[in-house]
């Protein structure tokens, strides 16, 4: 009967372990925007290398971590035919600052089709 509780008690634990492993990605993914109270620094200035082709350059941005804001390097990002790279922004609204990460738009209106309540709508300009 000892036996049997043990062996419960470590399933019971390795079972948590793993479920808090596998939550936790999908967590940080599920987070489209940060909104701050803090100014992001001016954009540093950074040298684009030369052209490469099927890539899309992603400049260099700010990003919120650790309660501050952190320089991330801009670097080439595979290009997605028949998609327009919206690069990372930061935007003032009512005195907080927002930051939406970079995303791929399909039908080039400035929203990222899986937001989008018409994805591909021909209609458009």
């Amino acid at each position: 009967m000892k036996k049997l509780a043990i062996t419960l008690s470590i399933a019971a634990v390795s079972m948590l372990s793993v479920g808090g492993a596998l939550t936790v990605p999908t967590t940080a993914h599920a987070q489209r925007s940060v909104i701050v109270e803090v100014p992001p620094p001016p954009p540093r200035s950074e040298r684009m290398p030369p052209p490469r082709r099927g890539y899309v350059w992603a400049p260099g941005h700010y990003e919120w971590r650790g309660g501050r804001h952190v320089w991330v390097r801009g670097m080439y990002v595979r290009a997605r035919p028949g998609y327009a790279y919206r690069a990372p922004e930061w935007r003032e609204r009512d005195g907080r600052w927002e930051y939406r990460r970079g995303e791929w738009d399909r039908d080039h209106d400035g929203v990222p089709n899986r937001y989008d309540r018409r994805p591909d709508n021909p209609n458009r300009n």
